[in-house]
């Protein structure tokens, strides 16, 4: 017997594989509007970031639209079925959920050995993201180095590391980029707040209070995220 090679799937992408047999199948019509959000939750025994996530990916396969305060829309019924997998990545709320248990403890290891030059540059990284706000010019640039220099600061360069490669991941993965486009086009700023609270932590040096607003701030943006969409 040949032993293959064991391969992990992605949870959303179950879900989104069976919604796609299904509208194969004409369960759901062309035009059909698919069931709410929290029932196909509750039918798949998943959460709702999961449901949201093979919902962005069934839409950038071209099988539904997804329409923001109406619901999700089968659009095609046609389409390669490897289309939903091709270059498939972890989701924006897998990587969310991967920043709070990571940049946590990174925050707090940073408020130990952060120092004053550094302070500074994250005060400046913030005024940035305060004045793309103004201006309605969002780049996320700003908010990205602010959280990458934190990770600098905490000294530890598989740290520095593994965040700066969640931030590429985030940047690259096909569904996570397109879902934080949609998230932009629907009015989504850095939250400004927050960021404070995480620099006047590391200020104080209190490695508790900055683990609690780093994190706390992770769980917000993936609570705003599934308000906004």
């Amino acid at each position: 017997m040949q032993i293959q090679a064991i391969k992990v799937q992605r949870l959303y992408l179950q879900v989104a594989q069976q919604l796609q047999d299904l509208i194969t199948a004409g369960t759901f019509a062309v035009g059909a509007r698919l069931p709410a959000e929290r029932d196909l939750a509750t039918k798949f025994g998943v959460s709702r970031p999961t449901i949201r996530e093979a919902m962005i990916a069934l839409e950038i396969a071209g099988l539904v639209e997804v329409r923001s305060g109406s619901g999700v829309y089968v659009q095609s019924a046609n389409v390669n079925p490897a289309k939903l997998t091709e270059g498939a990545a972890p989701g924006p709320f897998e990587i969310l959920e991967a920043r709070k248990l990571i940049e946590g403890e990174t925050c707090a290891l940073a408020a130990q050995r952060i120092t004053d030059e550094q302070l500074q540059l994250l005060q400046q990284l913030l005024n940035e993201m305060a004045e793309e706000n103004r201006r309605d010019e969002i780049t996320e640039q700003a908010d990205e180095m602010f959280h990458c220099h934190i990770a600098q600061a905490a000294g530890n360069s598989a740290l520095t590391a593994t965040v700066t490669w969640l931030w590429q991941l985030r940047n690259e993965s096909e569904i996570s980029t397109h879902f934080h486009q949609r998230i932009r086009k629907e009015g989504s700023r850095p939250i400004l707040a927050d960021h404070q609270a995480i620099l006047d932590a590391l200020r104080a040096r209190d490695s508790g209070a900055a683990r609690a607003a780093m994190a706390g701030h992770l769980q917000r943006v993936a609570d705003h995220l599934l308000e906004v969409l």
